[in-house]
């Protein structure tokens, strides 16, 4: 028998001891992974999941008013509730303790009440003339005060006709009436003597200002008129004639949207910028909504919500087409409020007060908004924006996905463009037709260019490539033909001075000569790149993957190399003795053989690309758009995340939307991982059976 087939038998049971405690570590190891994955999953969409749940009313208990006299005007500061009865009663309310509670007489009937849109001033009309009264909830206990004296405002009058009211500042009230000479806008300030601007225009059937003023709405019959101020003249902003006569005009939070509720629903309306100006445009009419209900608006969201006479509660968000939760209530609500969080629903019964709890925390999150246009305020047309922060209180948050999602396959997608030739051929000449000698330098020396961190990468990037790379611009597009040509000249013309597997001592300094040269030319003769291409962004799509791509490089050459040298030697040695050149026998026997192993290099290099966050941060310019193109900035997933993390509030609908980000990307990562296993799979059960014929 042959020594090389003696067989040998272990009989130390220490030995098989240490190998079934290995076995056992290294299978629980793995497990433990898993399950460490599973965990994460799951954590990911528990934090998730809130962001989905269903609006809920909950039903709260009766309390008995004192005043029992028809309401006029009905608020709601969170804890406490006041009311205006006809009767000439101003009653402030606890919500939470329903015994407490005062009442001011204002010793005259109600006519009725216009109320501004912090829903704490409002205008009463009484026989006598028109008040100007305030509730104020920033002492211990609220208290009504009268800013303008307790004595009617001589400046309005005209029982019957429209008023509206808005808080113009600190100390500022302004005011529009309809008179005998059209209609006034008055602004009350520090003095008692108004400043009046008179409106040319006869008759208005209702006037609407908006929160701070600067507009006024004016409706006569289906006639809508926009007036703006911008001094002391008004100025006749737009016109428009509307299709059927509108029941009321509402304003929604932030005083953008204006809301025109007519017979046939509510539809939603905001000024376009266009070549004249901003115009009023109809941006969308709510499906089942109700024509003549009682509509009512939270003060600091974009919410809204309709209640007929039948108890019908419908609740509306501005960025949804439709009611997101509807209820049967008890009929006999004359009147209904928000709390200024909108987690409190207050409504009157005859003699009664009830206040039901609201929980609707994200009324503009819906799974559909992170990945369809949305036609947002001031926008001219629908798009996909992600902007999670403004300086503005009244500032609506839009949260899409889709730039995100486009910026981070742009990137990968370019960067693996960029690495993936660069790397395979680097792999493929290595293993094939470099020396062992050489090999044994070229190899660990690129395997050490994935040991530099990725934010080194990106602040090279950043502070240093990008620069240059826009003052060099020309030359680096025009590098990969320049070089492509000159390989090629070089393999035509240069057989003479080859070596067997040391040519790149040759080729690396031709290459990095030209390189220099196509880099410094063109930028003499060309004008800067600010002149002939005014939208350059210095970090953009072209930077951050040039950056990426030179991070992907090693580790798909390594994975590829290997793949490559796995390959058994007898068939490239077959291949050759069968009259095969090295070139043929790489293409046609060593790469199918080994294409198993290069895919799943690929794969892993762009699972790589996909999660890269220091690079994209630091390289890409941060901009979150879909529509730039190689010389424009863009924002990745996992750069986002980074970014805006720390300023998330936690539990608030941006920071789930930050994990839902993460459960993308994981979710993204895990299927194309899995498919890219499968058909790494099939390639290597596939080549596999060729050898085995062959």
């Amino acid at each position: 028998m042959s020594l090389n087939h003696i067989p040998v038998h272990y009989s130390d049971r220490r030995r098989r001891w240490l190998d079934s405690f290995a076995r056992r570590l290294i299978s629980s190891c793995g497990m433990a992974i898993l399950l460490l994955m599973m965990l994460l999953f799951f954590w990911l969409i528990w934090v998730v999941l809130p962001l989905f749940s269903s609006p809920s009313l909950h039903q709260g208990q009766a309390q008995a008013l004192q005043d029992k006299s028809p309401l006029v005007a009905l608020g709601n500061s969170g804890s406490v509730g006041w009311r205006i009865g006809a009767s000439g009663n101003a009653a402030l309310i606890s919500l939470d303790k329903p015994s407490t509670g005062s009442i001011l007489p204002l010793n005259a009937a109600i006519q009725s009440a216009t109320v501004a849109a912090d829903q704490q001033s409002m205008l009463l009309r009484t026989a006598q003339g028109v008040l100007l009264l305030q509730v104020d909830t920033t002492p211990a206990q609220a208290q009504w005060r009268f800013p303008l004296g307790d004595k009617p405002l001589s400046a309005l009058g005209n029982a019957g006709q429209p008023l509206s009211l808005a808080k113009c500042g600190p100390d500022c009230w302004r005011m529009a009436q309809v008179n005998a000479q059209g209609i006034q806008v008055i602004t009350y300030r520090d003095s008692d003597i108004p400043d009046i601007l008179n409106i040319p225009q006869r008759h208005a059937d209702k006037l609407l200002l908006s929160p701070r003023g600067t507009l006024l709405y004016t409706l006569d019959g289906q006639l809508l008129r926009v007036w703006s101020f911008p001094g002391t003249v008004p100025h006749l902003r737009e016109i428009h004639t509307l299709p059927r006569i509108p029941q009321s005009l509402h304003l929604l939070s932030g005083g953008e949207s204006l809301l025109i509720q007519d017979a046939t629903g509510i539809s939603q309306w905001f000024a376009i910028s266009g070549e004249q100006g901003p115009r009023l445009r109809e941006i969308h009419r709510y499906a089942e909504s109700s024509g003549d209900a009682l509509l009512f608006t939270e003060i600091n969201r974009r919410v809204f919500a309709t209640l007929n006479a039948e108890g019908e509660f419908k609740l509306f968000a501005s960025k949804q087409d439709g009611p997101i939760m509807q209820r049967k209530l008890e009929a006999g609500v004359a009147g209904a409020a928000f709390s200024p969080n909108g987690d409190a629903l207050l409504l009157e019964r005859a003699g009664s007060w009830q206040r039901d709890k609201l929980d609707d925390p994200w009324p503009d999150v819906n799974w559909r908004n992170f990945w369809q246009k949305i036609w947002y305020e001031n926008y001219p047309k629908p798009d996909w924006v992600w902007q999670s922060t403004a300086a503005g209180d009244s500032y609506q948050a839009k949260f899409s996905l889709v730039p995100m999602v486009t910026g981070t396959l742009k990137a990968a997608g370019l960067a693996l463009l960029f690495a993936t030739p660069l790397a395979l051929a680097a792999a493929m000449y290595t293993a094939w037709f470099m020396s062992p000698g050489m090999r044994r330098w070229i190899k660990p020396a690129i395997e050490m260019m994935g040991a530099l961190p990725s934010v080194v990468v990106g602040l090279i990037a950043g502070l240093w490539m990008a620069p240059h790379i826009g003052d060099a611009l020309p030359g680096v597009l025009l590098l990969p033909v320049t070089l492509t040509i000159t390989l090629l000249l070089c393999g035509r013309f240069g057989k003479r001075w080859q070596r067997a597997g040391r040519e790149l001592l040759v080729l690396l300094p031709i290459l990095l000569a030209v390189a220099l040269l196509t880099l410094w030319l063109p930028s003499r003769f060309l004008p800067d790149v600010s002149i002939w291409l005014p939208h350059y962004a210095q970090r953009n799509l072209l930077v951050a993957s040039l950056a990426m791509g030179f991070a992907l490089i090693p580790l798909i050459f390594t994975l590829a190399e290997d793949a490559l040298f796995s390959v058994p030697a007898s068939l490239g040695q077959g291949s050759l003795a069968l009259g095969a050149t090295p070139w043929q026998t790489l293409t046609r026997v060593v790469l199918p053989g080994a294409s198993a192993g290069i895919f799943a290099a690929m794969m892993i290099g762009f699972g790589r690309a996909i999660g890269e966050t220091m690079i994209l941060l630091m390289a890409s310019g941060n901009t979150p758009q879909t529509s730039g193109g190689l010389f424009s900035g863009l924002r990745a997933l996992s750069a986002n995340i980074a970014i805006e993390m720390p300023e998330a509030a936690s539990g608030s609908a941006h920071y789930r939307i930050l994990f839902l980000s993460a459960l993308v990307l994981l979710v993204f990562t895990l299927v194309i991982n899995t498919l890219a296993e499968l058909i790494r799979q099939r390639l290597r059960q596939r080549y596999s059976q060729h050898e085995g014929q062959g």
